[in-house]
């Protein structure tokens, strides 16, 4: 076995800030490639333009007409099921190569359909089967807002069940909103992250504070493309952006069971190097490796993320946040902070609240700053209220 090339953990932080586009603001011509590097998740809704925001010299405007009228990005449910907004040229990379085989059950995002699957006497294949078919109701309508997304499409499979079977469908759902939701409902909500990974369901404009949905073709124009190496690239760009890594990252990462990250891990697993990060085996793609070694610290040591930004993604946690009392603030079950990052480390948190036209924003440093950090951020955070068509409001800086 070789032995493991030793790295600082400054050395991959500084290489994972570069990579991110985080080393300085690019231009809004980096758009594509900046969306590319692992997608941006947009939960909350317009996370992923906070995340632009950390990169390019861009417009909300600039921003929003990539997305919805040139289609050059696209919104689709990608790894762990969550809403990402990545380049349409790269669609197989974040739908196809989602995709799980036979037997790899079960997924992050489909894990709690069995409790309603026990219900209707219905197996996986089965229930996904039904809905994909249902699905193709969306390759000639538009539907606005999630829920009414489920409720269309369990009517949908309903039309296709015997009397019996459509009784227990149309059932109140067990999971915790009966009045609003049916089994069936429920069940098409479990489903729907496979089908996009077909292309079946996209994220179309969105229409005040709802989406829309539409099928792929409907949205782009044609199928997502089809390509037999899309595995590998994706495990590819995954360690190009979170390298050094192992494979239960790249499970924990995808959202899949251990068994479909096994596979995908081995399509690359004979062209990696081993390195010791944090005391720890884990595997780098070569070339990444010699941008490791080049790596140097950001000319602005700062940076202000969002909430669940791109980088603040890796599943090495440690490396960002030593504290665990500290991560457990920082990566919260709902409503995680935006945070102040000094050299790629988290340096603090911040968050914002909008009053009127007005958006207020809050410090909270994990360590004293000096009056030029301070300053940078509260200049920062005017800029992000500009960017967001608000006005800048109140900045206040709380105890570390």
């Amino acid at each position: 076995m070789a032995a493991a090339v030793p790295l600082t953990e400054e050395q991959i932080r500084y290489y994972r800030l570069t990579v991110h586009h985080l080393d300085h603001r690019y231009p809004a011509a980096h758009l594509q490639e900046a969306a590319g590097v692992c997608g941006l998740q947009n939960s909350p809704p317009g996370a992923w333009q906070t995340a632009m925001f950390a990169r390019l010299t861009c417009t909300l405007t600039e921003l929003q007409t990539a997305l919805e009228q040139e289609k050059t990005l696209l919104q689709a449910w990608s790894y762990r099921g969550a809403p990402v907004v990545f380049p349409t040229a790269e669609s197989p990379r974040f739908l196809s190569a989602m995709e799980a085989y036979p037997g790899e059950e079960p997924w992050i995002y489909t894990r709690g359909i069995t409790l309603a699957l026990d219900y209707l006497g219905m197996d996986w294949a089965e229930a996904f089967a039904r809905v994909e078919e249902a699905c193709t109701y969306l390759e000639n309508h538009t539907i606005q807002s999630k829920e009414e997304l489920d409720r269309v499409l369990a009517r949908q499979v309903a039309l296709r069940l015997s009397p019996v079977l459509r009784q227990r469908w149309e059932a109140p759902s067990p999971y915790g909103r009966p009045d609003r939701q049916t089994v069936g409902g429920a069940v098409v909500s479990f489903a729907l992250r496979p089908c996009s990974f077909r292309g079946r369901v996209v994220f179309g404009t969105r229409q005040g504070i709802h989406p829309t949905f539409t099928a792929y073709t409907r949205w782009v124009g044609g199928p997502v493309p089809g390509d037999p190496a899309v595995g590998e690239k994706m495990v590819r760009q995954f360690l190009h952006a979170y390298g050094p890594a192992t494979r239960a990252e790249l499970t924990e990462w995808l959202g899949c069971s251990p068994a479909q990250a096994k596979r995908l891990w081995s399509l690359v697993e004979k062209d990696l190097v081993p390195v010791c990060k944090q005391g720890k085996r884990a595997y780098m793609q070569e070339a990444d490796l010699a941008a490791v070694g080049n790596a140097r610290p950001p000319a602005c040591p700062l940076v202000l993320l969002g909430p669940h930004d791109p980088y603040l993604d890796a599943r090495d946690r440690s490396l960002l946040v030593a504290d665990p009392i500290r991560q457990r603030k920082v990566w919260q079950t709902v409503a995680n902070p935006g945070v102040l990052l000094r050299n790629g480390q988290v340096a603090g948190m911040w968050k914002t609240s909008v009053h009127g036209d007005r958006l207020d924003a809050t410090l909270t440093p994990f360590a004293p700053l000096d009056a030029s950090a301070v300053e940078w951020v509260q200049e920062q955070t005017a800029d992000y209220a500009l960017f967001k068509g608000l006005s800048p409001g109140h900045f206040t800086l709380t105890e570390p």
